[in-house]
């Protein structure tokens, strides 16, 4: 109930007027590094000195203005730039509707096109994020259609609480490509997705155990500490090195255990969002754990008025 209601407001624009405009806004601090590239450098430079990588995202999606996903594509090209002058472990992650793929296909391979042929300049991965299922045809389509014209440096996501998914990940096997594996944030009708938590967990683990023993360079994206162990177990006891996968948490979301796990000799690394337009991903974040609800609602009060502004140094998230 809890997680439909924060579903039904990522998409409410009375809500996000309210959320948006007042000193709520301060919330957001928790998951994303703030509105600039500054704010997302500083972020990627942290969790690089407590040895993990960064996964850099500017927010926004279903862009349906050319202005708008050009500035986009800039962005991007900002941020490649920005990572390899200041020598970041990191990569960047991009949603193909920001980029324009509700304008056109045409417009979306022209729009794009710099930001891959940048990416493969500096030898840094992209990789292409998944939305609602009204998507995930069209996004796979995309990224096999870049994959077949020779691009190697991309990878996608697959979402383990959609029935297909099972077949989605042998077929990435297949090629070849690098796949984050998360349980999804959408809300989705049970005529293509799990409901239950154990469906999805259980769904998650399959695809979990075919990643590791047949993918490339797979990403286990989960703060769920029951599927966490479930990868730990299956590397173990298939002696798969811990070089051949990793694990990707959200920033500002179980730092302790990102911690513990690169501490352990796992790779790690941490998806980091910046930009203006988090109050999408921030209601998908509260979905997810509803007991982040709570852990900001103190974190709100505990704040000085100034403190709801985006911070302009030091720790953010």
């Amino acid at each position: 109930m809890i997680r439909d209601s924060f579903l039904q407001l990522s998409g409410s624009s009375l809500a996000r007027d309210v959320v948006t405009r007042t000193p709520l806004k301060g919330m957001a601090r928790r998951f994303v590094a703030g509105e600039t590239l500054d704010d997302l450098t500083r972020a990627l430079a942290e969790v690089n000195r407590e040895g993990m990588g960064g996964i850099a995202n500017f927010l926004g999606e279903s862009v349906h203005d050319e202005a708008a996903a050009r500035q986009a594509a800039s962005a991007y090209l900002r941020i490649l730039n920005r990572m390899e002058r200041e020598s970041l472990d990191a990569y960047v992650s991009v949603k193909f509707t920001a980029l324009g793929q509700d304008i056109s296909d045409a417009f979306l391979a022209q729009n794009m096109a710099p930001v891959l042929d940048r990416a493969e300049e500096l030898g840094r991965f992209l990789r292409f994020d998944m939305e609602g299922s009204d998507y995930t045809q069209r996004t796979l389509d995309a990224f096999e259609k870049l994959w077949s014209k020779g691009r190697r440096n991309i990878g996608i996501v697959l979402q383990s609480y959609l029935h297909r998914t099972v077949g989605d990940v042998a077929r990435m096997n297949q090629l070849g490509a690098s796949v984050r594996l998360c349980k999804g944030a959408y809300a989705e009708p049970a005529s293509i997705a799990f409901q239950e938590r154990e469906e999805v967990n259980a769904s998650f683990v399959e695809c979990m155990r075919m990643l590791l023993w047949d993918g490339a360079n797979p990403a286990i994206a989960t703060h769920d500490e029951a599927m966490i162990d479930a990868t730990v177990d299956f590397h173990q006891s298939k002696g798969i090195p811990k070089s051949d996968f990793s694990f990707q948490m959200l920033y500002g979301v179980r730092r302790d255990l990102q911690q513990q796990l690169a501490d352990a000799g796992f790779r790690v690394s941490v998806y980091i969002p910046f930009g203006t337009h988090w109050y999408p991903y921030l209601m998908r974040r509260l979905a997810e754990r509803p007991a982040n609800v709570l852990f900001l609602a103190g974190s709100v009060v505990k704040e000085s008025p100034l403190g709801f502004l985006w911070p302009g140094k030091g720790r953010t998230g």
